[in-house]
């Protein structure tokens, strides 16, 4: 098992860090509390740059004008973007576009490329990716109600979403619906590329996270359908394909979250080590001289690298011997990395006492946000299970 990239890529990911360290950090605090419709023609500025240095889209093929680099390159790299809030959104690898571009790029047709995917690719656009429901369970997505009927050649969607990622100033959403109830569960459901401006497709808010409702990218929209019509041209791979494309999608998307979350452990656990050493707590004793604190270091050190560790091994096996190969490594790394995360946040958000529950650091922001980690994408519970099953499995069990 080699996690070694070319010196190349290696001399591109120092250039990368020190761009996220220089033109991103300093600016996180005021873009958060600009918002983000605010925020947008500087962070379109710095997608500029980021293109002028050949950087921009890491994950998409070449072909399309992305970056083309392999799922452990793109770990890497996803690790030193995670670092700021704004990083992947930069470099124009931001969730949910990301997925809806593997999708496209995988199932669209040619009209569907053209009107859909290079749009996207460009950063010309926005989308966002419509499957989870209130009243039905995320973690069971077979169990959707959002129906899609056929009338003649175009398809009629009704249903109630939320939580779709980037849907305030999205051009188009990716639907999940039932169009076939009586099919077997994971045969029932269809997606289908959905315009925002499309009749019956309505926007009712953005749900609010822990007291912040948010804007444009930053924010998770709750969409009620209601006789929204779409062309039959407009489905997405075969009818009944919905759950299987779903999990293709989330496959990778698993990997580049996990990476993600090492960059946010990386960067409260810096945070951490300053606090540390600058906080005075008693004459000219520092937080840093007390061992408890110490202690805390050493394990959250411990569990980072022990994360990183876990999540280039699921990478390199996809690069490898493909997704259906590393579906248990991507099972473990999904709930431990978010596991780790959640501790490493919280300790860092601990060590800065009443700064870390201000906007003044970025400690609160994970803290509220970040805690769906081990929700989405597949809750802890779920990935234990699927992972321990398949373990037991090649033990005759």
């Amino acid at each position: 098992m080699d996690f070694s990239i070319p010196a190349q890529s290696e001399a591109r990911l120092r250039a990368i860090e020190e761009f996220v360290r220089e033109r991103l950090l300093p600016r996180e605090t005021a873009l958060l509390a600009a918002g983000f419709g605010a925020s947008e023609p500087e962070l379109e500025d710095l997608r500029r740059q980021v293109r002028a240095r050949g950087w921009w889209a890491p994950a998409v093929p070449a072909e399309l004008g992305g970056l083309g680099l392999s799922l452990l390159e793109y770990a890497l790299v996803g690790e030193v973007l995670g670092r700021s809030i704004f990083g992947h959104y930069v470099f124009g690898a931001q969730a949910p576009d990301a997925g809806n571009v593997e999708l496209l790029h995988r199932l669209g047709t040619e009209e569907q490329r053209a009107h859909f995917l290079l749009p996207l690719v460009r950063g010309e656009v926005r989308s966002c990716f419509a499957m989870t429901e209130p009243e039905t369970p995320g973690s069971n997505p077979t169990e959707l109600r959002c129906r899609a009927r056929r009338d003649g050649a175009d398809y009629v969607l009704d249903g109630h979403k939320w939580f779709a990622t980037g849907a305030d100033g999205a051009r188009f959403a990716i639907v999940m619906a039932v169009t076939d109830p009586d099919a077997p569960p994971r045969q029932r459901a269809t997606m289908f590329l959905v315009p925002t401006d499309t009749p019956g497709f309505r926007r009712v808010r953005n749900v609010p996270v822990m007291g912040r409702a948010g804007d444009g990218w930053l924010s998770h929209g709750e969409i009620v359908l209601t006789e929204c019509r779409v062309p039959g041209s407009r489905r997405l791979g075969e009818e009944g394909g919905g759950f299987a494309a779903a999990q293709e999608r989330l496959g990778p998307g698993r990997v580049h979250h996990c990476m993600r979350w090492v960059g946010i452990c990386e960067r409260a656990f810096e945070l951490m080590c300053e606090r540390g050493a600058s906080r005075t707590i008693e004459g000219q004793s520092r937080l840093a001289d007390q061992p408890l604190f110490q202690a805390t270091l050493a394990e959250c050190r411990a569990r980072i690298d022990a994360a990183r560790l876990l999540v280039l091994k699921a990478a390199w096996t996809i690069d490898e011997a493909g997704f259906a190969a590393a579906a248990e490594e991507i099972s473990l790394a999904k709930f431990f990395v978010a596991e780790v995360m959640s501790d490493v946040v919280d300790a860092a958000l601990q060590a800065h006492g009443a700064l870390g529950m201000s906007d003044d650091t970025p400690l609160a922001f994970y803290y509220a946000h970040e805690r769906a980690a081990r929700i989405y994408d597949g809750p802890d519970e779920v990935h234990k299970l699927s992972a321990g099953r398949r373990i037991l499995k090649r033990h005759g069990r």
